[in-house]
């Protein structure tokens, strides 16, 4: 077949992996964005096996490496010192398994560097989509101030979950975090290989997560998060600084020198979340990939690695399909199971973590946090962390990282001086 003229909405790790997979296959592809300079929105997130699984296939699975920071755990401390969350890789049964934490920045980089080198991709800045039409010539882009684009004969909508190509309610949840990205120093009260955590009930959580190193800092950085309702936001606006720090440090006295290292409200950002998933995420001449498909909380770190699949997913229903339908209708439907899977499951633990409930979070730590440590539940909540739960790397021909090369890759890194974390 003729190579396909391809339009992706979206210049972020979903629309970035997607067109570098579907470059590589020979069709021709342009990223649109609406930022004048596209570029990351938010501090850090984490790299799942999934999601490293991707970037492997994309040759990128090193570099990425080498810029993070290997995360052998999450913990989980209630506000009285009882862990009520201790979720190790290593209760996987996956010889050497880790998760990477990383600034968004940093995961930026690589795949925008691969895309730019990459033949077939070019990427136009400045072009906010307002929608689109489609007609027997394909389906072209409408934006804010400028003329239509030619027609294509796909869209790509890796906009994420403020996307305007789903009419529905977004589900836009109660609770978002404040987040800052900040330096490291030597003594600090941080494992530099886990996700620690501290709640009071599930009203307040606090989190520290290494994300390792941007070249241009060259200072190895945690991401700062506090969970907080939107409905609160104003308040907290209006309330001295150095209240806001007391009310953490009465839940987590050791955050004290990480939280001196923010001296202005403009080193935060409140982020907002959505639960939804698009009914509809194949159309005529269009798919929704990553959060313009399905967003959720955060709450276990699986977003990047959702859209690194789905990406994974088009790439393979365009290759192996008949036609145009066929190979949307593949791409979707090798990823419907596990994608329902983590909608549910991260609707139902969300509330333990995140709400105003009493009963939850006495349940949580109750409970749940001493059965979690039994078997099998210890492997089934890695295997939910590390979103390897439904096994979504099979159907798609994906293996498991090569976490031996990498490590080695790492180590060889070190030795030679190269920038990391």
């Amino acid at each position: 077949m003729a190579p396909l003229t391809i339009a992706i909405i979206g210049c972020g790790p979903a629309g970035l992996a997607a067109a570098l997979l579907l470059a590589r296959q020979g069709q021709r592809v342009a990223i649109f964005d609406r930022f004048i300079a596209p570029g990351p929105v938010g501090s850090g997130l984490m790299i799942q096996p999934t999601g490293l699984a991707v970037l492997a296939q994309l040759g990128l699975a090193n570099e990425v490496v080498r810029r993070g920071a290997r995360i052998d755990a999450l913990q989980g401390i209630e506000e009285h010192g009882k862990t009520v969350l201790d979720a190790p890789y290593t209760a996987l049964g996956l010889a050497g398994a880790y998760g990477l934490g990383i600034h968004r920045a940093s995961l930026f980089a690589v795949l925008l560097a691969a895309a730019e080198r990459q033949d077939g991709i070019t990427i136009h800045p400045d072009h906010a989509v307002t929608g689109s039409t489609c007609d027997a010539g394909g389906r072209r882009l409408i934006f804010a101030a400028r003329d239509p684009s030619a027609p294509f004969d796909l869209v790509v909508d890796a906009s994420g979950w403020r996307t305007l190509f789903d009419p529905a309610p977004k589900g836009v949840l109660p609770f978002g975090a404040l987040w800052a990205s900040l330096p490291t120093l030597p003594g600090d009260p941080f494992a530099g290989n886990l996700l620690e955590q501290r709640y009071r009930r599930a009203a307040q959580m606090a989190g520290v997560l290494p994300i390792g190193t941007r070249p241009d800092l060259g200072t190895p950085e945690v991401a700062f998060f506090w969970s907080l309702k939107a409905d609160d936001y104003p308040a907290w606006a209006a309330t001295p600084l150095d209240d806001w720090k007391a009310e953490v440090l009465r839940l987590w006295p050791d955050l004290a020198g990480l939280l001196a290292r923010i001296t202005t409200r403009d080193q935060l950002t409140f982020a907002r979340y959505a639960h939804r998933t698009h009914p509809c995420p194949v159309g005529e001449r269009m798919i929704a990939i990553g959060d313009a498909w399905h967003s959720a909380s955060p709450q276990l770190g699986q977003g990047a690695n959702m859209a690194l699949l789905d990406a994974w997913s088009l790439a393979q229903g365009l290759a192996e399909g008949r036609t145009l339908d066929e190979k949307l209708r593949l791409a979707a439907s090798w990823r419907r199971d596990h994608v329902w899977l983590y909608q549910w499951v991260t609707k139902l633990f969300t509330p333990l973590y995140q709400s105003d409930s009493r009963v939850l979070p006495m349940l949580r730590d109750r409970l749940l946090a001493p059965l979690s440590r039994r078997w099998p539940a210890a492997g089934v909540q890695a295997q939910l962390m590390s979103g390897l739960f439904g096994f979504p790397l099979a159907p798609l021909g994906l293996t498991p990282p090569d976490y031996a090369g990498l490590s080695a890759s790492r180590i060889n890194a070190d030795a030679s001086g190269e920038s990391h974390s």
